[in-house]
């Protein structure tokens, strides 16, 4: 992990049991992102409207979709890079590089991305949904949440 504030790039990398496509189908589909990352993430006409328990919308451009090895999205003016790599068996590694994340908002995002990867893993490797869904236990309330 980069913590180079200088930088403006957050790194992660995370280990999942599940092959590349359904951890693609997890990311680049309005059913997946609903999943693990927002209460509802439909697309249309190639943007995808975040919609988050605490009120919060966001709408991110897809900036590109290569199945099942790369999904990137604008994500709160940043680019949010998702790369998935075979691991030679049966899972994924996921890399995932958001580029652009303003000094002001870099502690928030790393927090942030470990939250959302934290609960990919725990939705496609488990099936299991670790949010509250719950406005009043949000992240803006400091709740591990996303």
């Amino acid at each position: 992990m980069r913590f180079d504030p200088q930088t403006g790039t957050i790194t992660w990398r995370i280990h999942l049991a599940s092959p590349p496509e359904a951890v693609f189908r997890a990311i680049a589909t309005d059913a997946g992102r609903a999943s693990f990352w927002a209460e509802a993430a439909p697309e249309n006409n190639g943007a995808v409207t975040f919609q988050f328990p605490n009120g919060v919308t966001w709408t991110g451009r897809i900036l590109n979709r290569v199945e099942p090895v790369e999904f990137a999205i604008d994500y709160f003016g940043s680019r949010a890079e998702f790369r998935l790599q075979p691991d030679g068996d049966g899972g994924t590694d996921l890399t995932l590089i958001d580029r652009g994340v303003s000094d002001t908002d870099r502690t928030e995002t790393i927090a942030g991305w470990v939250s959302v990867l934290m609960a990919l893993k725990a939705a496609v490797d488990h099936e299991i949904d670790l949010r509250n869904h719950d406005p009043a236990r949000s992240w803006d309330q400091g709740y591990a949440d996303n």
